[in-house]
């Protein structure tokens, strides 16, 4: 079992690949981990060190991926943060080739555009996730604000967040949508949910809503959900599962104090 996976790497903390690749190697999957930056820390901190990679730097380690055979060997493709435009596409070459030379290689894209109502990438990075990455992805795990990036509709309750998932489906071309920190008009309150939108079927998955905002969490869920999905199971129970596990690292890093991830239970 083989995840390739494509993000944003940083040294201190956990978001990306920094977020993603021991979760999935927890969980008995090997990982190729690719990096599209390399970053002292993600961007809430009072500085930051490192630079987003250059293009052919990344382009050049994703060959070194094909001639490797990782492509034939691999289960599941996952992109994230991208860094550029110049990425976007290099990413978006490599992810077509990977799609022909494994038409069963299971595509889960993370279109990372922004929050909070808040588009933090430059357009030209949208505007590959739209008309390249998308339209090939097999599964997408947009948040609640990137689904509307992505439909140009409004997802304020059940029936709107269907009539986006399905505007990007129909647009787009994934088998489901997988719809992250949603918070809807019938969400009880206090809560936070995962809503996996497949068809006509919703399956929404709700934990506490904690009183903490860690970077990464988005990350973490769509390494998990890869990881259950290139060891065979439904995306159903990927996507349960990873809400599980997600849920118990923000309640371990909430009852530390932590600023990052608590992606280790402490010892002693």
């Amino acid at each position: 079992m083989l995840v390739i996976s494509i993000q944003s790497q940083v040294v201190h903390g956990h978001v990306g690949n920094s977020a993603a690749v021991y979760p999935m190697q927890a969980e008995g999957v090997d990982v190729a981990a690719v990096p599209t930056t390399l970053l002292s820390n993600h961007p809430r901190y009072p500085t930051l060190r490192g630079r987003v990679l250059d293009a052919e730097l990344v382009a050049d380690l994703l060959l070194g991926v094909e001639e490797r055979g990782l492509i034939e060997r691999a289960s599941v493709l996952v992109t994230g943060y991208l860094g550029s435009t110049a990425n976007a596409k290099a990413i978006a070459d490599f992810v077509e080739r990977a799609l022909r030379r494994n038409p069963n290689l299971i595509y889960l894209c993370d279109p990372v555009i922004g929050d909070d109502g808040n588009v933090y990438v430059a357009d030209g990075i949208l505007d590959v996730i739209r008309k390249r990455l998308v339209p090939a992805a097999t599964f997408i795990t947009p948040n609640q604000f990137e689904l509307e990036q992505l439909s140009g509709i409004a997802v304020k309750d059940a029936s709107s967040l269907l009539a986006a998932a399905s505007a990007a489906i129909a647009a787009h071309g994934p088998k489901g949508v997988i719809a992250t920190g949603c918070t809807l008009v019938d969400t009880q309150a206090g809560q936070v949910e995962t809503i996996l939108c497949q068809g006509e079927k919703l399956s929404r998955f709700a934990t506490a809503r904690l009183p903490i905002r860690p970077c990464g969490t988005g990350d973490l869920l769509s390494g998990l959900v890869a990881a259950g999905l290139a060891k065979g199971a439904t995306v159903e129970t990927a996507v349960r599962l990873a809400v599980d596990h997600v849920f118990t690292v923000l309640a371990r890093t909430h009852q530390t104090g932590s600023e990052e991830l608590c992606l280790i239970a402490p010892t002693g």
